[in-house]
C-alpha cells in the first residue's frame, strides 16, 4: 500500500556533522536536551521514521519531527535555541560549554569543588564571566543540601497515609501532628548583651551560661494550626502519656483523633499502648524512618526556634519554659495553618528523580 501524508525530509549527515553530533549525544551530564536533539537526528540518519525513532528515544514523534526540520533548515545550527536580541556576545559557546561541562563533570585538582577564581583560571575567562555563566545555567558549586533515603519497608504505604490525611482528613475528626522538641536549653550570655545601633548589629559573647534543659510536646492542628503544647522536664514515655491525657481533656468527646508521629521508641511504649488501646477514638499514624520532614509540627518548632530560642536570653529553666508558653499563647492568638499541597504521587515520583541520580541506588 502506498504511503499516504507528508513527505518526510531526509536527513544526509557529513563526516564533520556525524562527528559533532555524536560528541554531543554522549553528554554524561550536562546540556542534555542538546543531546536529545543530537540522537534524534543521528536516529533520522539511519533512515527511520519519526515513529521508530520516537518509540526508541521515549519522546512524541512530533518532536522528532520539529528537530528532523531544523536540521534539515538550519544544519547544527538548527539544534541549539534560539539567539537573543542584543549585542553579539564576546564569549564563545564553545568557552560557555567548556565552563559548564567542566563544572559538572569534574573537579579542581586542590579542590572539592569549583570557585570563581578557580574556573577562571582553569578557563582563561574573568571571575565575573564564570560568575555570570553559573547564574544563566543555575550552577552554585559553592552550595551543598543534604538529604537521608528512608529505609522503611513500609515507606510507600506510610507517605500514602499521611499525606491521605493531610488532603482528605476523615469526617468528625482532628487531625493532629505530634512531637516533642527535647534539650532546649536556658543559655545565659556570659555578659550582657550589647543592643543593636545605627550601622551596628546587636553583639553577644561567643560563650553561654547552661542553667537546664527542658522538652516541650507539641501537638498541631491541621486544619487551623493552633498547638496545644505541654512541657515537661523529661521526655520518656511517662510523659508522652500525660500529653495524650491532656490532648483527651482539650479534644471535645465526639471527634475521633488521628495523631501523626515518629518512629520515636516513647510514641510504641507499652505503656503508651496501654493508653491507647482504652481511648479507642484515639488512631496513631506513624511517618517513615528518616522522614521527619512529613510531620507538620516540625515546621511549627523551626519557626519556635528562629523567632524565640535561637537568640533567646534565659537565666533559669523558669523563665526559658514561660517564654514558650507566651510564644504558643501568642502563636494560638493568630494560628496560621501550613497547607500541603503535595500528592503522594508527586512525592514518591520526586523521590525516584533522587534515585536516578544515585549510582546503584534502585539496586
Amino acid at each position: 500500500m502506498a504511503r499516504t501524508g507528508r513527505p518526510v525530509a531526509e536527513v544526509v549527515l557529513t563526516d564533520d556533522e556525524r562527528e559533532t553530533l555524536l560528541r554531543w549525544s554522549r553528554r554524561a551530564k550536562s546540556s542534555q536536551a542538546l543531546a536529545l536533539r543530537s540522537r534524534i537526528v543521528l536516529g533520522c540518519a539511519e533512515g527511520k521514521a519519526n515513529k521508530q525513532v520516537a518509540a526508541e528515544l521515549g519522546v512524541w514523534p512530533q518532536t522528532v519531527g520539529t528537530w528532523r526540520g531544523r536540521f534539515v533548515e538550519s544544519r547544527l545550527d538548527g539544534l541549539v535555541d534560539e539567539p537573543r536580541p542584543g549585542a553579539p556576545r564576546k564569549i564563545t559557546d564553545a568557552q560557555i560549554e567548556a565552563v559548564v561541562v567542566a563544572t559538572l563533570e569534574r573537579t579542581p585538582a586542590d579542590a572539592t569543588h569549583w570557585s570563581r577564581a578557580s574556573m577562571a583560571a582553569q578557563s582563561g575567562l574573568s571571575r565575573s564571566t564564570v560568575g555570570r555563566i553559573w547564574k544563566a545555567f543555575g550552577l552554585r558549586p559553592h552550595q551543598v543540601e543534604t538529604f537521608k533515603l528512608s529505609t522503611d519497608p513500609q515507606f510507600v504505604d506510610k507517605v500514602r497515609d499521611v499525606v491521605g490525611l493531610y488532603l482528605d482528613p476523615p469526617e468528625k475528626a482532628l487531625v493532629l501532628c505530634v512531637d516533642e522538641k527535647s534539650q532546649i536549653q536556658a543559655l545565659d550570655r556570659s555578659a550582657p548583651v550589647l543592643p543593636m545601633m545605627p550601622g551596628m548589629p546587636e553583639r553577644r559573647t561567643h560563650d553561654y551560661l547552661r542553667h537546664g534543659i527542658t522538652t516541650l510536646f507539641a501537638a498541631l492542628d491541621v486544619a487551623t494550626g493552633e498547638v496545644i503544647g505541654s512541657i515537661h522536664r523529661r521526655h520518656r514515655a511517662s510523659e508522652f502519656r500525660k500529653f495524650l491525657a491532656k490532648l483527651d481533656t482539650q479534644v471535645p468527646a465526639e471527634l475521633d483523633v488521628h495523631l501523626i508521629c515518629d518512629n520515636y521508641s516513647t510514641h510504641k511504649a507499652p505503656t503508651v499502648r496501654a493508653w491507647l488501646d482504652a481511648h479507642p477514638r484515639f488512631h496513631m499514624h506513624f511517618t517513615p524512618t528518616y522522614s521527619s520532614w512529613l510531620n507538620q509540627v516540625e515546621r511549627w518548632f523551626g519557626l519556635l526556634t528562629d523567632k524565640q530560642l535561637r537568640r533567646g536570653v534565659h537565666k533559669n529553666l523558669q523563665a526559658l519554659e514561660r517564654d514558650i508558653r507566651a510564644w504558643i499563647a501568642r502563636w494560638n492568638d493568630n494560628p496560621q495553618p501550613f497547607i500541603w499541597t503535595k500528592t503522594a504521587d508527586d512525592i514518591l515520583e520526586r523521590l525516584a528523580s533522587y534515585l536516578d541520580r544515585i549510582p546503584g541506588a534502585g539496586h
